[in-house]
């Protein structure tokens, strides 16, 4: 099969611009932003909360599914709890970016995203963000009069 145009359904996400030297030397476009927190909360209002609390880490639904995983597992947390204050003694807190708008699956979220702040010790704010700004973007990316 043929596509008309092929686009990159990423943001930035840590590859410090490598992603962007690919699409430009591919010719394809990618996602806006410097990671998926920007499309989910927007680029502005997530840098008006990190300003307001520069020691923020953040969480996505998927990030909140996967804490053990993603996050205590593969920084050793399990293996090595004194690794805590290495990783997470200069944060103040932790913003979970809600993106579900399922009231059962809120529920079940919020527990995990508990346990996750507990887990490294951090107070857990909850910021609803839905998933109406990367819906935007990739309803941008995609349509024949988006990007080019």
């Amino acid at each position: 099969m043929r596509y008309v145009r092929v686009v990159v359904g990423y943001a930035d996400c840590g590859t410090y611009g490598a992603l962007d030297e690919l699409c430009e030397r591919l010719g394809i476009e990618r996602l806006p932003g410097l990671h998926c927190y920007d499309l989910y909360a927007g680029a502005d209002r997530l840098q008006a909360s990190l300003e307001d609390e520069p020691g923020t880490y953040l969480l996505t639904d998927f990030l909140v599914r996967s804490f053990s995983r993603t996050v205590v597992q593969e920084l050793g947390l399990d293996r090595w709890p004194e690794l805590r204050d290495d990783y997470f003694g200069h944060y103040a807190r932790i913003v979970w970016l809600q993106q579900t708008t399922d009231p059962v699956e809120q529920a079940e979220l919020r527990e995990s995203a508990q346990r996750a702040a507990d887990r490294i010790g951090l107070p857990l704010e909850v910021l609803h963000t839905g998933l109406s700004g990367l819906e935007r973007a990739l309803a941008g990316l995609v349509s024949p009069s988006g990007p080019r």
